[in-house]
């Protein structure tokens, strides 16, 4: 079952996903919240599930289509299994999965500890790929589907301090390619999306308390700026919906310029370019 995008002359594009029903997993705040909002205000039909149950509830509260809020721990073994049985008991299917659920950890490799490991890739990759894997029949028996994963740019780069997240994030992406090129066949496209520094709950602490973090920040991107939920959300509704309908198996890096592109608070003085 596809989903259309129409042409809204006033607005440009406008994406339309009545009738589908999404997932969003990690949806009481931050990406997974906009991406839940992005989707109603698309038409569909929205579960939200997350560790908050009251957070869930007032995402859900400003929802139009009849969501379903679903509280879920996904560090257990089996919790990706359990929750797709979960959300079948709740819907007929499921045409849209993002899977934005997840943890940061930052530890430098002699801090990292086995416990550490095993918990960041219980969250972050087991519950992403299992929970996939319980839903993929309902989008074949509805004609097909998009699976969106939420990795990020600490995928693509090596950042300081990060080993075992960066992991997790690159075993995203490869799951990604390697889900597409099963799934293609069944209908099921499978992308990834990198966001760079967005403005989150996790940056809340540090953007309050270091000074000149902000701005230190900013100066490595390109945009010279830090994302927001809604920058990420778009993308989510871009691949949701028909407008990606030939696309599978990618990562799209959306950060602003910050991993790909040379950026500096102060323009390098090149000799070549003086007059």
């Amino acid at each position: 079952m596809t989903n259309a995008a129409t042409t809204d002359d006033s607005h440009g594009t406008s994406i339309r996903l009545d009738g589908r029903v999404a997932v969003v997993t990690g949806a009481s705040r931050g990406i997974g919240e906009a991406s839940a909002r992005a989707l109603d205000g698309a038409g569909a039909r929205v579960v939200l599930t997350g560790r908050t149950t009251a957070d869930l509830e007032r995402v859900a509260a400003e929802l139009l289509h009849d969501p379903v809020v679903l509280t879920a721990d996904l560090a257990p073994a089996g919790a990706g299994t359990d929750l797709a049985r979960r959300i079948l008991n709740e819907v007929d299917g499921v045409d849209v999965l993002v899977n934005n659920a997840g943890i940061p950890m930052r530890r430098t490799p002699a801090q990292l500890s086995e416990a550490d490991f095993d918990l960041v890739f219980s969250i972050n990759v087991r519950s992403l790929v299992m929970l996939s894997i319980g839903l993929a029949p309902s989008m074949v028996a509805r004609g097909g589907g998009s699976v969106i994963n939420i990795s990020s740019v600490a995928g693509v780069h090596g950042p300081l301090g990060r080993v075992a997240y960066a992991g997790t994030k690159g075993a995203v992406d490869a799951m990604t390619r390697a889900l597409a090129a099963d799934w293609g066949p069944e209908g099921i496209r499978v992308n990834s999306i990198a966001p760079g520094l967005i403005v989150t709950a996790i940056w809340e602490d540090a953007r309050n308390n270091v000074p000149g973090l902000i701005e230190d920040l900013e100066g490595q991107i390109a945009l010279k700026r830090w994302g927001f939920g809604d920058d990420i959300a778009e993308v989510v509704l871009f691949f949701a919906s028909d407008a990606s309908r030939y696309v599978t198996g990618e990562t799209l890096v959306v950060d602003g310029g910050l991993a790909r592109v040379t950026a500096s608070n102060t323009p390098a003085r090149l000799p070549e370019l003086e007059d």
